[in-house]
Parts: C-alpha cells; structure tokens; sequence
C-alpha cells in the first residue's frame, strides 16, 4: 500500500468520528415511518444459514517510552507513536441436512501500521455434527469452545483459546477434536443432565499450540441444571497438558441480579521460574484458581459487570520484579541484540513473562448504560482491569452507535496507569484511541 494511499485511509477513517457524533447528537434525523409487515417465510428455518462481517479499524497509539516491554518488543527505540488500519472479514455459516449439520466460521484479517504489513487467513471453526437420537450428538472438527461461565476469564476453560478481557466476545480459534454430546431431562430438583467427552489429538499440524506433541487427550464436562442453577464439573487429562479438575456455576439471585464463579485445580503445573542469579528453571507445583463475578442490572438501564480472578499459576509481584529487573540490566549493559541479559529478558518473555495477565490478582469491572438521555442506538461504556498485587491497572471508555440497518460504530480509548516495574506501566503503549466500523451480513 502506498504512503499517500496510507495517509488518504487515515484522514478517510478519522474524519467519520465528528459523523458519528453528529449522528449521536441529533438522532430524530435517523427516525423513519418504517410500517410494521410480518411474513411467515421469513421466520421458517433455512438449510443453509450465513453471516458474518466486514470491518474497518484505524487506532492510534501513544508509545510508552523507556519502558520494559516498548524496549523488548520495538527495534527502534525513538518511536513515540504507532498508527494502524486494519481490515477483516468473518464468515460464519452452517449447512443442515436431515440428521447432519456443518458449520463453520472463517476469518480474514491484513494490517498495516508504523512497523509495516501483515495478514492472515484463518478457519477458526468447521466441524460436522450428527444427532442420531434427541439426546445424543457425535461432532468431529475444529470446534471453539467456552467452558465457563466467567465473562472475562476462564480459568475451567481447559480447551479455550484464552479471551482478550477488552474483547471478551470475539470469536476464538479452536481446535480439532471428536467430541460427543448425551443429554437427558429428569422430573424434579435435577432438571437436566448432559455430558460432553472431547478426544482432542496434538500431532505434527494438528493442535500443534495446544502442548506437546505426539498425544491424544481427553477432556469431559459435566453439566447438571439444578434447581434453576447451571453448575459444570470438567477435567482434563493427556499428557499433552498438565491433568486438570475444574467447578463452576452460574445463578440468579434476582431477575437482575446473576452470580457466577469458577474453581480450577492443577496438581502438578510446570512454571518457568527466573532465579535471583538470573538462571531459569522449571518448576513443578499445585496450582489453584478461582473466579467470582456478578451481573446486575439497574433501575436506569445501567448493567454491571464485576469479577474478581486469582489465577493461581501466575507469577507474583516479586517474580515480576526479578523479570522487570533482568531486563533493565540487559539494556543498561547493551541495547544491541547480541546482550546476554537482553536475550534472556526476551527469552523468558516468550516463555510466560510476558503474557496477557500474567500476575496473580485480578479485579475486572464492566459498566454500560443502554440509549442514555433517549439517544436511540447508543450504548455508552466504561471497563477496567485493576491488577491488584502492584496496583496498575487500564480503564477503557467506549461507545457503541447502531442505528443503521447492519451498521456499528465503536469508539474506544484505551488509557493505562502503573508506576515503574508494574503491569500496566510497563506496557508498549501507554494511550490508545481505537475507532471501529463493522457491517453485517
């Protein structure tokens, strides 16, 4: 893509945030004399179902300068910004013939930003399914799946791919798997029992990211419907990952008011640990983690999302400090790549330091409010997440404009807080503004 291209597509994207404002501000433009039709055909179930969307994105990121992981993962230590479009489109489908179903979902995604392009093609989903009998499913493909009841984390979510807690409703890649589905319905304070068993294989090109390969696992989820709680108790063994046991639950105390929770159990979990000298090791220990969260709606048409997460083989805040430490001896010693203290920060980066939430504590909070001051079609928004060991954390307003027939518009900025050797002020980026267009279809 040419730069003067590149420079018409920012200019092209940003000049649609005072539209959408417009559009916010004077809504009874948007209204219309749509009279009311009902046809019968429209709401009679097709074999072959799809859609999907297009979407457009530019963000414009702030770089956070001289810190641990803007110095580990950008080779030009002079950059202050980066800004970024990005183009995808998903397809989502599925195709339905007698006892048998196909399904799939396919995403496609190019970038360009600051560093350059990249693109990728991907099928996150495509598996068939066959019901023999009402109660029993037999699936084999590649399958997403979303054990748990967390809305920003899982930690029962043995075969999920992790979520984003910003984008917690995205669409995941899953993996390939022969699963099967029993399913019976009882008289009393038991009302529903199902059971799902998944063999899932990790081979050369197949679940390759899952663990180590040359293994066949098996995973099984047990869900009971009991006195109008939804409650799931799973596990996971092979040899692939670590065997894990996991509970969770989900009720509501009110018709406003939902509880859930998540409680997993790893007995041997391998950790990579760095030592004071700087050595790494692999350590081997029982690992807890449990999850708690509420959603509440209110009077005022304001919804609540709150969760508490102790992730129990995270890294506490002095094992990140050691890590944080490293690498700044690495770039105080040489910020050329060939520094042993700066390969090792990188080193241990890739392996578990610098992932998403790699701490122990985690308080997530989510606020939305639907078409304030009778703005039709808006949802306004607040989420962040606090880390609570070193007492960093992000809060990200947004808002959300649907007025238009298959249209959304999302603006979002993304801003940080943390002092120096803690999660968030460490980051690459210290501000974002994201503004986001999607058509469906």
């Amino acid at each position: 893509m040419s730069y003067d291209r590149t420079i018409f597509l920012y200019r092209g994207f940003f000049y649609a945030v005072p539209v959408f404002f417009y559009l916010l501000l004077f809504p009874p433009l948007l209204y219309g004399d749509d009279e009311f039709s009902f046809d019968l055909g429209e709401i009679e179930k097709k074999a072959l179902q799809t859609g999907g969307f297009l979407e457009l994105r530019s963000t414009h990121m702030d770089i956070n300068q001289g810190s641990v992981f803007s110095n580990l993962n950008l080779s030009d230590p002079d950059i202050s910004t980066i800004d970024q479009i990005f183009g995808s489109v998903q397809l989502d489908g599925s195709y339905e013939h007698g006892i048998g179903s196909l399904n799939w979902t396919l995403k496609a995604a190019a970038q360009e930003d600051t560093l350059g392009w990249s693109d990728t093609a991907d099928i996150f989903s495509a598996y068939l399914s066959v019901k023999p009998a009402p109660s029993a499913t037999l699936t084999l493909g590649k399958k997403s799946y979303k054990w748990g009841k967390g809305y920003a984390w899982n930690p029962v979510g043995f075969i999920n791919r992790p979520k984003d807690p910003n984008n917690p409703d995205e669409a995941l890649e899953g993996y390939i798997t022969a699963e099967s589905d029993l399913i019976k319905s009882y008289q009393g304070s038991l009302q529903t029992a199902a059971l799902t068993l998944a063999v899932l294989p990790v081979g050369e090109n197949i679940n390759e990211d899952f663990g180590k390969r040359d293994n066949v696992n098996l995973a099984a989820k047990l869900y009971l419907l009991y006195m109008d709680t939804d409650i799931d108790i799973m596990f996971l063994t092979g040899n692939s990952r670590s065997n894990r046991v996991g509970l969770d639950f989900s009720t509501n105390l009110a018709p406003h008011f939902e509880i859930h929770g998540e409680l997993a159990y790893i007995p041997e979990l391998s950790k990579i640990i760095l030592g004071d000298d700087n050595s790494s090791s692999i350590e081997k220990n029982s690992a807890l983690s449990t999850l708690l969260g509420i959603r509440y709606l209110f009077d005022n048409d304001v919804t609540a999302i709150i969760e508490y997460y102790f992730n129990g083989g995270g890294y506490s805040e002095e094992e990140m400090d050691r890590f944080y430490q490293l690498a700044e001896m690495g770039f105080a010693e040489d910020s050329a790549l060939g520094s042993s203290l700066l390969g090792k920060a990188r080193e241990m980066s890739l392996k578990g330091y610098g992932r998403p939430q790699p701490g122990r504590q985690y308080l997530y909070a989510k606020f939305t409010r639907k078409e304030p001051f009778d703005i039709l079609y808006f949802t306004p928004g607040i989420t962040t997440i606090f880390n609570l060991e070193d007492e960093s954390y992000s809060i990200i307003p947004e808002g959300i404009y649907s007025g238009f027939t298959n249209w959304e518009f999302r603006l979002r900025v993304s801003l940080i807080n943390g002092g120096k050797f803690t999660e968030f002020g460490e980051k690459t980026n210290s501000n974002k503004i994201e503004f986001r267009v999607r058509y469906f279809f």
